[in-house]
């Protein structure tokens, strides 16, 4: 059995008042419902350290998402590699994109996606959490697995209409009119999962993944962690004694819509249900010794989409037109900073940890829903844990089947061609250990 300790670490990210919400929301952070979060732990073996941190922010992007790797790495005495940062992609939280941001000061518009400060105080205070967490780790022996069905939350975005037509209209503050109310949920994973690593019969951390848009309602300043904390919140408070980390599944094309109205009042409703899946998850954990862990990493290259707007004359001419709208100039930012990217040949790190009968994948971006299950089709003998929005630059990341259908989004970075790319790397990272 491995010599396996753990090391477990939070630490507060809330963005300060002013600061951009979801990117380009034109009603900036006006109050603080409740804080932001990072959580996380530290893997401490006869191996360099694995570390995982799930954030309560909507995306960290391109030299932003080194930023966190590399700091985290040095903190935990590690390679950036072994790093796993997620986003839960709320969206009334900042996105993080240093060179977008670069783009968008040189424009005269500083601050325009996020504040660099505020950015690596953040970075420095999750850092600052990781060093005090490895002085004191604990002991695992044993890793618990379980699973629950969530009811009445998730529902794919994509409805087919009386006449045949296919549209992805179920958002993920509001889709429920009559129409997307009486609509199948679709394509979902019906499941909330966690895996928990313990000492003894006494787990020290559980991560709970679940596929959904973690928004009820959002764009009216208020900086919130969402129904996703809430719920996570309740169960720290009844587990007194274990660190709870949540982190959303593969969830591009999957929200609460058909059972959200975008209410206020629905916030809590959303969060109870959550809860009573990640409760009853809780109860079904069943514990094996761990006997085996393993890292495995491979290269992820995605196409950037190839049409006439997203080229770099293009994107940098609705960048620098003060008369273009302030949104559409920060997404051209966005583009470029990704184009700058694949430029220089920096390929996303696709990640697999294995644990035991777990394994734990992290996804990039907007990951639709297919690749979750797919995960878990290539590797039927595991509990496979899948996390989205890891590095983020892509945003959604369609199936095929969903380019097929007209999927479109002004958050669509790619192209044709992310499926079997993404197979491949699943297929590659979930193999098993020799």
């Amino acid at each position: 059995m491995p010599h396996l300790r753990i090391a477990t670490f939070a630490a507060d990210v809330t963005c300060p008042l002013g600061h951009r919400l979801m990117g380009l929301l034109p009603v900036r952070a006006k109050e603080i419902l409740d804080p932001l979060e990072a959580r996380g732990f530290v893997l401490l073996g006869d191996e360099q350290p694995i570390v995982f941190v799930a954030v309560d922010w909507c995306e960290i992007r391109n030299e932003a998402y080194e930023r966190w790797r590399n700091e985290l790495a040095r903190a935990a005495s590690t390679t950036p590699a072994r790093v796993l940062v997620a986003s839960l992609h709320q969206h009334d939280a900042p996105v993080a994109d240093l060179a977008a941001e670069n783009l968008l000061a040189k424009v005269g518009m500083p601050g325009g996606l996020c504040d660099y400060a505020f950015h690596e105080q953040a970075v420095q205070r999750v850092a600052e959490a990781v060093r005090a967490a490895v002085e004191t780790p604990r002991r695992v022996t044993h890793v618990a697995t379980g699973q629950a069905r969530v009811e009445n939350i998730a529902s794919n975005r994509r409805v087919v209409h009386e006449d045949g037509r296919v549209s992805f209209g179920r958002g993920s503050r509001s889709g429920a009119d009559a129409f997307h109310r009486e609509a199948p949920e679709g394509l979902i994973d019906p499941f909330v999962k966690t895996l928990a690593l313990c000492d003894g019969d006494q787990p020290v951390v559980a991560l709970s993944a679940y596929a959904t848009h973690p928004m009820s309602y959002y764009g009216r300043g208020g900086v919130t962690a969402d129904f996703v904390g809430l719920a996570r919140r309740r169960m720290q408070r009844e587990t007194p004694r274990v660190h709870q980390i949540y982190a959303s599944g593969c969830s591009g094309d999957v929200t609460a819509g058909k059972y959200n109205d975008g209410s206020e009042q629905n916030r809590p409703l959303l969060a109870e249900r959550l809860y009573q899946g990640l409760a009853s998850a809780w109860k079904s954990l069943k514990w094996q010794p761990l006997e085996r862990i393993a890292f495995r990493s491979t290269s992820l290259e995605l196409p950037f989409r190839g049409e006439d707007r997203f080229s770099a004359a293009e994107l940098t001419r609705v960048l620098e037109d003060p008369q273009q709208p302030e949104a559409e100039r920060v997404l051209a930012a966005m583009g470029l900073a990704s184009r700058k990217r694949l430029a220089a040949g920096r390929a996303i790190d696709f990640p697999c940890v294995e644990l035991g009968p777990a394994r734990l994948v992290l996804l990039p971006a907007e990951a639709f829903v297919g690749y979750q299950l797919a995960a878990q089709e290539l590797a039927p003998e595991s509990f496979v844990v899948s996390v989205g929005y890891g590095e983020c630059w892509p945003g959604y990341i369609p199936t095929e089947s969903a380019f097929d259908d007209g999927f479109e989004d002004k958050w669509l970075w790619v192209g044709r061609g992310c499926e079997p790319r993404i197979r491949r790397a699943l297929e590659e990272v979930l193999s098993a250990s020799t």
